[in-house]
């Protein structure tokens, strides 16, 4: 018996094109297939912590951010909620008073806009002496 070895035959050779053509097909396809998430918002947990109260309330302006960003001063709410109002409104409580407290206290769902607004008009305003409220975190 004589067998043929693959020395005296034809060399073996693998197509890859084909292969290749599947490949670029499965990667168009889960290009064109896939969901972006595009947001204008940035989604950010707001810290807790457990920092003692401040006392002295008379030196103090505290900005409220509610959660669908509307301003409150000091417990009142404004009824215009422009930044040209807001300055105004602050101006008015400081009372030509540059060495006040400004406390922001935010909600969790609140836009991370209002926060950045109100920073922006107080850094504006000259003052100095801002803090973040947290919320106290729950005792298990």
């Amino acid at each position: 018996m004589h067998f043929r070895t693959q020395s005296e035959g034809q060399e073996l050779d693998v197509n890859l094109t084909p292969l290749i053509d599947v490949v670029f097909l499965l990667l168009i396809f889960f290009m064109v297939s896939t969901t972006f998430d595009s947001t204008s918002q940035l989604k950010i947990n707001l810290p807790e912590a457990d920092a003692p109260k401040i006392k002295n309330e008379l030196e103090q302006l505290k900005v409220v951010i509610n959660a669908k960003g509307h301003f409150h001063l000091n417990g009142h709410q404004l009824a215009n909620q422009s930044v040209v109002a807001l300055k105004a409104s602050i101006i008015r409580l400081l009372d030509g008073d540059k060495n006040v407290q400004v406390i922001i206290q935010s909600d969790a769902q609140s836009p991370v806009q209002s926060m950045v607004t109100i920073m922006d008009v107080v850094s504006r305003l000259g003052l100095t002496n801002l803090s973040i409220q947290t919320t106290q975190s729950a005792i298990e």
